[in-house]
């Protein structure tokens, strides 16, 4: 356990609680237990805080994952196969990162939130519900769609640069798959569990894992993971959209700041 004060435990177990809710419900917990981790540890050297932030995240979305899959009718072998592609891209995307300047990215990736934000928003009905007939008619095609362009994709785009990949798997696989958004979150979900424990085995290989302080926020992480399942569950795609279109926004602003003001 490093250094640090009782206060900043406690905050940083609050926020691992709430990355938690808001990772369940539609992805980007990373906007707020990352940023935190950084605060609360500044002496900490960053690979450090990454490898705790991925022994922390795995617990909340592995726990989300199971509820989930127990009460609603997630397609396990298709999220298990997008998974696989996306742990593929992720490696891919991290071996090109040294070469790519997070400055060039941030405002392309904010031109594509922000246009994302427009047609959820202009576009009530999208990921209300499950369009099985357009599923049916060419299911096969869009599940290599998904396994190509939304895990391989996707992935290489958080090996690269991470900001908001729960959000973009949410998103993508609502519109390649058809799915409703609490679908889509479940989905996603799974997928995030293969693309954490790669990056988790590679962290802790290198040594460069809190343990102890993982393991206490991690519960947090995993209580709120599960209330945040459980309320997308009950309240339905309507809930989602909300929350998406809140932490889209959120992504933009963190996005703006770090590029201009960082």
């Amino acid at each position: 356990m490093p250094d640090i004060t009782l206060t900043a435990l406690i905050v940083l177990c609050l926020a691992a609680a709430a990355a938690g809710w808001i990772d369940a419900v539609v992805g980007g917990g990373g906007l707020l237990l990352l940023p935190a981790l950084l605060l609360g540890l500044p002496q900490v050297p960053a690979a450090q805080v990454l490898g705790t932030n991925k022994a922390v995240a795995i617990v909340g979305t592995s726990g989300a994952a199971v509820t989930y899959v127990r009460k609603a009718p997630v397609k396990v072998a298709t999220a298990l196969r997008i998974g696989l592609a996306a742990l593929v891209g992720s490696m891919a995307g991290a071996f090109f990162a040294a070469g790519i300047s997070s400055d060039v990215l941030r405002p392309v990736i904010m031109v594509v939130l922000l246009a994302v934000a427009a047609f959820v928003m202009l576009r009530p009905s999208f990921g209300r519900t499950a369009d099985d007939d357009a599923r049916r008619e060419a299911g096969r095609a869009r599940t290599v769609a998904a396994i190509v362009l939304v895990g391989g994709g996707i992935g290489f785009y958080d090996g690269l640069f991470g900001p908001g990949t729960g959000t973009f798997l949410v998103l993508a696989l609502t519109a390649v798959l058809h799915l409703d958004l609490v679908n889509a979150s479940a989905t996603a979900k799974i997928v995030n569990v293969c693309t954490n424990a790669g990056a988790l085995a590679m962290f802790a290989y290198q040594g460069s894992v809190l343990w102890q302080l993982a393991a206490l926020m991690a519960v947090f992480n995993l209580a709120g993971g599960l209330v945040g399942a459980r309320m997308a569950l009950s309240r339905g795609s309507g809930f989602v959209r909300g929350v998406l279109l809140v932490v889209v926004f959120s992504l933009v602003a963190k996005l703006a700041f770090d590029q201009w003001a960082g």
